[in-house]
């Protein structure tokens, strides 16, 4: 297992769904400063292909992605 992340920022995205914890953590990105880590917490499955596929279409770094007992954990590097 790789060693956890430092994040700036998270965000609980828990019980929503697509494409809410996107949409979410665009905003929160937004809001932070180029480099920083934002730490995404979502209980929605479909938000794995929408978080790999998101940082790659927008240049953010998916640093590491974690999925235990139905909840999955994102953190994002700003681009």
């Amino acid at each position: 297992m790789s060693a956890i992340p430092t994040h700036d920022a998270e965000l609980d995205a828990s019980g929503l769904n697509c494409p809410l914890p996107l949409l979410k953590a665009k905003m929160e990105l937004n809001r932070l400063a180029s480099g920083a880590v934002l730490k995404v917490i979502a209980t929605d499955a479909g938000s794995q292909r929408d978080f790999r596929t998101f940082a790659k279409l927008a240049g953010h770094t998916l640093l590491l992605e974690e999925v235990e007992a139905g909840v999955y954990r994102y953190w994002l590097k700003k681009a």
